[in-house]
């Protein structure tokens, strides 16, 4: 299972490197990647724009069939607007929200993230 991620200010990819997992990291001046494997996406909360950046990224080629799940990570005190873009693609795309995180995340966060990628049925690949 490959992990896509987006990180504005280094704190989702910080996270995502605990995963030791097999990791994409999205370059906004070219999201159009055209997966050949399942995957999940862990993303930050920012504005509109990430959401586009991902909705430009699953409506690529076959993404979207092969689109699995989606982490957040955020700042509690955004109140009812943490971890809104997961939520959103989560809703959009008929995926499951496999997990919710503060800031970087913790050593904990990174093991329940991979516990739900397992207990989705694939594979987990370690970075390569």
């Amino acid at each position: 299972m490959k992990v896509v991620y987006f990180s504005l200010t280094g704190q989702t990819r910080k996270f995502v490197k605990k995963l030791n997992m097999d990791l994409l990291e999205l370059d906004p001046a070219n999201p159009f990647i055209d997966m050949e494997e399942p995957f999940i996406i862990v993303t930050p909360t920012y504005d509109g724009e990430v959401s586009d950046l991902l909705n430009d990224f699953l409506e690529t080629g076959r993404n979207k069939d092969l689109f699995k799940g989606i982490a957040g990570g955020g700042n509690l005190n955004f109140g009812k607007l943490f971890i809104f873009t997961a939520k959103d693609i989560a809703e959009a795309y008929q995926v499951p929200l496999l997990h919710q995180f503060e800031f970087q995340g913790t050593d904990e966060d990174a093991r329940k993230l991979k516990k739900a990628v397992k207990d989705l049925g694939f594979e987990q690949h370690s970075e390569r």
